[in-house]
């Protein structure tokens, strides 16, 4: 009985903070798409909080089983998540919703009539075993993306945040899979709601010590404060911008295969958090590879305007640039110009 009373408690705190966190993000950052899935996932991982039971449990009613299909689909949410905080690029398409719907679709269908039909343990065991592919997913993106962050109180807490949502769910998932079919567990949904409450509130605690602009971006990365804060900078640091703008204009480093931002402080002969701070705090940029792609269009555009290239390949011109492939150096072009390299292209050649 006490075991149960703790249990209920924790779940209604975690419940209560999560949907406090949930209206914090969607009124401050509802504009921005990382801030809308904050708010979607701290929404889902309310829903855990409900209903998240280690051990078979009795037959999931019509009203339960939703909640649940939320739950799982929140592991997609949470993969979105990491993928849009990490890159401002990154827009939400009619396909991740798709994904999102099967996930949650097949968590209903599994509850309702899966489960009741081949055995919770299986039923238990195919839920978890996707969830973890998701986190798997996640963590990925996350450590994948590590390099090129330039915000500092991003790159500080984005480990922590996602770490410690990572491991929640992963343990919880193997906990599901290991004790599945066995039995309510008191002790361990006890532990589990614990667990769960001290992840939630150490991640609610480490957003609050972060400028919420930091993870969220409301304004372009490159501003006019930025540009009046460059015209009184120290005068070291403009000459290692002048350095850096060297490289880029002259020496055109950006073509370089797999160029990356170490490789940059070393031809600078500064550490690598003092080259990272200077792009992101003097020059604006908030990601490496915005900062490299903006010199590779700029050398794809003049060169697709000059009608000496016009039967040079669009490939051709990506690849000289710096990109490795057509498809990042599409969407890259569009996300910059509005048009298709091809319709650039041809815009210009109509001009002329």
């Amino acid at each position: 009985m006490l075991l149960s009373t703790i249990d209920i408690a924790l779940r209604g705190a975690t419940v209560a903070l999560l949907l406090l966190l949930a209206t914090s993000l969607f009124r401050g950052f509802g504009t921005v798409l990382a801030g809308r899935l904050a708010a979607a996932f701290a929404v889902g991982s309310a829903a855990h909080a409900v209903t998240a039971s280690i051990g078979a449990t009795g037959p999931i009613s019509a009203t339960h089983a939703p909640l649940i299909a939320i739950s799982t689909g929140n592991v997609v949410v949470f993969w979105l998540f990491t993928r849009a905080l990490f890159d401002e690029a990154f827009r939400l398409r009619a396909w991740h919703a798709l994904v999102w719907a099967a996930v949650a679709a097949f968590s209903f269908v599994n509850c309702m009539w899966l489960a009741p039909a081949s055995g919770a343990r299986l039923s238990i065991i195919a839920v978890n075993l996707l969830a973890l592919g998701f986190i798997v997913l996640a963590v990925v993106q996350t450590i994948a993306s590590w390099s090129s962050d330039l915000v500092e109180g991003r790159r500080r807490v984005r480990v922590f945040i996602v770490s410690a949502a990572a491991l929640y769910g992963g343990l919880n998932a193997l906990l599901q899979i290991s004790m599945a079919g066995g039995g309510p567990a008191e002790f361990a949904n006890a532990v589990n709601s614990a667990a769960l409450a001290a992840v939630v509130a150490s991640i609610s605690m480490a957003m609050m010590r972060v400028d919420g602009a930091d993870l969220f971006p409301v304004t372009p990365a490159v501003t006019t404060e930025t540009s009046e804060a460059a015209a009184v900078e120290p005068a070291a640091d403009q000459k290692l911008v002048d350095a850096l703008m060297r490289l880029m204009a002259d020496e055109r480093i950006y073509r370089h295969d797999n160029v990356t931002i170490g490789t940059l402080a070393t031809k600078l002969k500064i550490p690598e958090y003092r080259l990272r701070r200077l792009i992101n705090q003097r020059l604006g940029y908030r990601n490496f590879n915005v900062f490299l792609n903006e010199h590779r269009i700029a050398e794809a555009k003049a060169a697709l305007a000059d009608p000496s290239q016009a039967e040079v390949p669009v490939i051709t011109i990506a690849m000289d640039a710096g990109f490795q492939s057509l498809g990042p150096f599409n969407r890259a072009f569009k996300a910059t110009t509005g048009v298709t390299p091809t319709e650039y292209r041809r815009l210009k050649a109509s001009a002329a």
